[in-house]
């Protein structure tokens, strides 16, 4: 920092490097989104997330069964750790996803790699719906089921980086987190497409006939859905924040610096340089993922388990509690747009904190009326974080490395925090004989999410870090830089 009298003797020096360094906002740096374009955006990406979350849903939902049918006859409980085992694996090889897929999306351009995820899903999940049984085949069959297993975890590893990505690079800024919430609204749409088509298939045919053929159909309607959302995702063009990018025409303040924007793809630049970024990003997502996790994927083993629900019945008040998590998440959005990131996460993890223990305590009366409202506190605790995090992750990263930096962080700690809840949250409660657990693994998670959320920038209304300004009206962008040009002097 230069001394007070060298800037004294040299004012039109430090002028013109104060210029350099903070150039003026001219109008063509401004982005003017057009309006249909981020809303077929915005559909693209969200039908994607929808369609990774039906696929792994459905894996989660028909545990049982898949027991039965690829894994050799034992006891049941044999068979369900090795389905669990196998859905596991999914989660081991996404961070090599994310590793893969994420450099690539910031070197060859989201829309390419967003089109190649949704290819090798819906290959992977189409594919299993036509395995052999274990019968039919022998030990081929679960060879062949981890196989398609791993690919659906590799391909998904680029899935969330890349469409929040994707949306948050499209969106207006003012309007963000309202755009961004549809990411997630995909992710409850997928779950509950996936527990619905279950249990009404298992209503319908029966166990016998689920164990035979019925639990093909789920996993076959994913060959129909990947091609929709190909079909989606090739229409589009890449992200204006991309193309800008790429054309070397970003002139904000904000904006990423040389040795940034000659890093793209550079795994190895991602870590050196931004490390700090991705401890936090991952903090606030284990937080995230061990809450979502818990509520969504978890507690209808938990009802059936230990407290003697029919698996139906348990899926239904699960159904129910995630339809009013759809009808409320878009204006959670809003509000993160309106108040702010911050504010908006931090009363879910406050929230997840302060109500874990009531929720499960009311959960454990047993009636429908008191599992409701539990499960309702809680996915009303979840849905502030559903409703802002798709936002304020993208905003964490600047655009050269948005899409590599996230998918990494993102998955690691999914691969960590998100699939291993459901395990150890049954082993607590098998060690500690405590039905309260999971509600305690909650909280912990909580706190992390607290300091987390303390740590971080507030993103909202503001312009993506290394790109510039994006307005919904040109009316928008002219009043911009009539607001940023300093003042004539006379």
């Amino acid at each position: 920092m230069p001394d007070s009298a060298a800037i004294k003797r040299h004012r039109t020096l430090f002028r013109a490097v104060r210029r350099r360094q903070n150039p003026r906002l001219r109008r063509s740096d401004i982005t003017v989104t057009d309006e249909r374009a981020v809303k077929r955006a915005v559909k693209a990406a969200s039908l994607g997330n929808a369609m990774e979350w039906f696929d792994f849903g459905v894996y989660a939902y028909l545990a049982g069964t898949i027991g039965r049918v690829f894994f050799p006859s034992g006891s049941d409980t044999a068979q369900l750790l090795s389905s669990f085992a196998t859905f596991a694996v999914a989660f081991l090889v996404r961070p090599i996803g994310g590793m893969v897929f994420g450099p690539m999306g910031d070197k060859a351009g989201r829309k390419k790699v967003l089109a190649l995820t949704m290819i090798l899903m819906a290959i992977a999940t189409f594919a299993i719906g036509l395995l052999p049984s274990y019968a039919a085949v022998g030990f081929w069959s679960p060879l062949l089921l981890i196989l398609f297993r791993l690919l659906q975890g590799f391909s998904t590893g680029g899935e969330y980086g890349g469409a929040s990505t994707f949306i948050a690079e499209y969106a207006p800024d003012r309007r963000r987190g309202f755009f961004g919430s549809f990411l997630e609204l995909g992710t409850l749409a997928g779950y509950t497409g996936a527990a619905g088509l279950v249990t009404a298939l298992t209503a319908w045919l029966g166990t016998d006939a689920m164990d035979s053929w019925g639990w093909r159909i789920p996993f076959l309607v994913a060959g129909p859905l990947g091609i929709v959302g190909l079909y989606l995702r090739m229409k589009l063009d890449d992200t204006p924040a991309y193309q800008k990018l790429e054309e070397g025409n970003v002139r904000v303040p904000d904006a990423a610096g040389p040795a940034e924007t000659t890093a793209r793809g550079d795994l190895a630049r991602i870590f050196r340089s931004h490390w700090r970024m991705l401890v936090l990003c991952i903090a606030l997502v284990g937080a995230y993922n061990i809450t979502d996790y818990m509520l969504l994927s978890y507690m209808p083993t938990y009802l059936s388990d230990e407290l003697h629900y029919s698996e139906t019945h348990g899926l239904l008040i699960l159904v129910v509690t995630m339809v009013v998590l759809m009808l409320v998440i878009n204006q959670v959005g809003r509000l993160s747009d309106r108040y702010g990131r911050k504010p908006l996460l931090m009363t879910g993890m406050v929230g997840f904190l302060v109500l874990s223990a009531p929720a499960f305590l009311l959960v454990q009366q047993g009636s429908l009326a008191a599992v409701a409202g539990g499960m309702l506190m809680l996915g009303l605790s979840l849905v502030c974080l559903l409703g802002t995090m798709s936002a304020a992750l993208p905003a964490m990263f600047p655009t050269p490395v948005r899409y590599g930096s996230l998918s990494v962080g993102y998955n690691l700690s999914t691969s960590l925090f998100g699939g291993t809840t459901p395990l150890v949250i049954t082993a607590l409660i098998g060690a500690t004989g405590s039905e309260m657990m999971p509600a305690y693994y909650a909280m912990a998670a909580a706190l992390v999410g607290i300091v987390a959320v303390a740590c971080m920038k507030e993103t909202a209304r503001q312009p993506l870090e290394g790109s510039p300004p994006s307005v919904q009206t040109e009316e928008e962008a002219a009043a911009m830089v009539e607001a940023r040009t300093p003042a004539p002097r006379f």
